[in-house]
């Protein structure tokens, strides 16, 4: 009972203040503009004014549905760094049909959540080298490296395309350096079956 009374206290509490930027689920970073008192169905509401600048949007989100709706502060530095090494890592392809592959990436962009966006962005990246993607896969990456672009700028205070470079960089070079290691890979195990032909011989 205890902690059912302090998980609602938490989300209570949950404040943004004029000029701040956040995240909302369902369209990435904003920026609050301003915290209105305003009359909805006959009741006196506050609300705050969130303006998403790229998509020449704003939003009103009461502040005391702020939390549930999934409204939050951007990312810290730990979750940055967490993002970052998931694009680091080996993509994760499931052997699943592409609907319902692109249903669970959708729900990863619209979690909110960097670290979930990250994956998409690892799993649908594309090398010169590798094929094409289809138009939904490309609509997909779009979608989620614009997002986590947003969040990545306004967390450093950069710029939209410093942020950009920063994720593709990190992409080519883990990129390269698989390539790489299974090049290794290759080499030692085809040197190993010349020992074993030349042992046999």
């Amino acid at each position: 009972m205890a902690t059912k009374k302090t998980r609602k206290k938490k989300i209570k509490n949950v404040s943004f203040k004029v000029g701040e930027f956040i995240v909302y689920p369902a369209h990435g970073v904003g920026k609050v503009t301003s915290i209105d008192q305003e009359v909805i169905a006959g009741f006196d509401i506050e609300v705050y004014v969130v303006l998403f600048e790229q998509d020449k949007m704003t939003l009103r989100v009461p502040t005391a549905k702020a939390a549930t709706s999934g409204m939050r502060a951007l990312s810290n530095d730990l979750i940055l760094k967490d993002a970052f090494t998931t694009l680091r890592g080996r993509a994760r392809i499931k052997r699943t049909m592409w609907s319902r592959r692109a249903q669970e990436y959708e729900a990863k962009i619209n979690s909110g959540d960097l670290v979930l966006l990250s994956e998409v962005v690892r799993d649908l990246h594309r090398t010169d080298d590798q094929p094409d993607q289809s138009y939904s896969e490309r609509q997909l990456y779009e979608n989620a490296i614009d997002r986590m672009v947003r969040e990545v700028a306004a967390i450093k205070k950069a710029t939209r395309s410093a942020a950009m470079e920063d994720i593709i960089e990190t992409l080519t070079l883990a990129r390269k350096k698989a390539a790489a290691k299974a090049a290794a890979k290759a080499e030692a195990e085809a040197d190993n079956d010349d020992e074993t032909d030349e042992a046999a011989a």
